[in-house]
């Protein structure tokens, strides 16, 4: 019976922790997309950004505008709306997975991360059209696809649960 109850403390640090993150998100998307011209390869360093650093222990960093239709590393941009409603029902089945399950605060913090960078992303859809990306690496000459803090919260938060759950295992 517990199980289906309301998991009231999801409510505390993780919802603070989505709204920080969907803040932050939805600032820097709309500051590049404002006040950058959109990323062109055509040019060098830093392709039309704002340079960070450059060559710094063979990595270089800048803040360029970019757009991308589709899933990671625009992949599936031709189904735009398939993509979206996809997106939309994984976001409802990760806050009812939330809602309604006994997790531990680090847990909780990671599925908050990953489920407000998918809520930034999908308000990308309705607000652009597209995603905004504007974290633009280059690590030893890869020139490594433009990415977003959406992007980023999605990536830390996989990371944690997953390190989370590992560790929660060898523990049991």
């Amino acid at each position: 019976m517990s199980n289906r109850r309301l998991n009231r403390s999801f409510l505390a640090i993780p919802s603070l922790l989505i709204l920080l993150t969907l803040a932050v998100d939805i600032t820097t998307k709309y500051l590049t997309q404002q006040f950058l011209p959109q990323m062109n390869h055509y040019y060098w360093y830093p392709y039309g950004g704002i340079p960070v650093f450059q060559n710094f222990l063979g990595i270089e960093f800048s803040i360029s505008y970019a757009t991308n239709k589709g899933a990671a590393w625009g992949a599936f941009a031709q189904y735009q709306f398939l993509l979206l409603l996809l997106r939309i029902g994984l976001i409802g089945a990760l806050m009812i997975y939330l809602l309604f399950t006994k997790k531990t605060a680090l847990q909780q913090c990671s599925l908050s991360l990953i489920l407000a960078g998918a809520v930034g992303n999908v308000i990308d859809y309705f607000v652009y059209g597209h995603v905004v990306d504007m974290l633009h690496f280059v690590l030893y000459g890869y020139d490594f696809p433009v990415f977003n803090v959406a992007d980023t919260a999605i990536f830390l938060g996989v990371c944690g649960y997953f390190l989370f759950s590992c560790k929660e295992k060898q523990l049991a």
